[in-house]
C-alpha cells in the first residue's frame, strides 16, 4: 500500500510540473517579486488585465499572468511565478492584441508606434508567425465535433 502511494505521488507530481505545449520545462527567474498580488486594471475593450503599479510587462488572462520582457513573453499560474517561458505561437490570442500604451516598459524599438494600436508581432517573429499558431479553443472543438460527426456516419 505504501508504494503505491508513493507511485501516486511521484505520478501527480509529474503530471503537475509537466510543461504545457510550446513551454519551456524549467522555470526561471524573472525579477517579479512583487510582495502581494497586484492591483488588475482591465485593458478598455478586452478581456485582459493588466498591473499599472507594477514596473513589468505584466497581464492576467484566462487564469495566467503573462510577463513581457526582454523580447520573451513568460507565463505563471501565479501572480509571482514561477515563470516559464512561452513560444511565440502559444502566447494567447487577447495578450497579444493588448495596445502598446498599456506595457509600463515598452521595448525602445516600439517608440513611434501607435499607443492605441497592437505591438507589430509580425515585424518581431516574422510575417508568417501567426500561420503556426494552434487555432482557438473553440475552432478545434468544432473540428473535432465535426469530425465526430464524420465518424458517425
Amino acid at each position: 500500500m505504501l508504494r503505491w502511494r508513493i507511485l501516486v505521488g511521484f505520478v501527480l507530481v509529474a503530471v503537475a510540473g509537466a510543461p504545457s505545449p510550446g513551454r519551456a520545462g524549467v522555470s526561471v527567474n524573472i525579477g517579479i517579486d512583487l510582495p502581494a498580488p497586484p492591483e488588475l486594471v482591465a485593458v478598455p475593450a478586452s478581456p485582459v488585465m493588466y498591473a499599472p503599479g507594477t514596473p513589468a510587462n505584466y497581464f492576467f488572462y484566462g487564469g495566467q499572468y503573462y510577463v513581457f520582457t526582454s523580447g520573451v513573453w513568460y507565463a505563471s499560474p501565479g501572480y509571482n511565478g514561477p515563470w516559464v517561458a512561452v513560444a511565440p505561437a502559444y502566447v494567447s490570442r487577447p495578450i497579444l492584441a493588448v495596445p502598446v500604451g498599456y506595457y509600463r516598459v515598452p521595448p525602445p524599438a516600439w517608440r513611434g508606434w501607435r499607443r492605441e494600436a497592437a505591438p507589430h508581432w509580425e515585424a518581431r517573429w516574422g510575417q508568417r508567425w501567426a500561420e503556426h499558431r494552434p487555432p482557438p479553443r473553440a475552432a478545434r472543438r468544432a473540428e473535432r465535433h465535426e469530425e465526430h460527426r464524420e465518424d458517425r456516419r
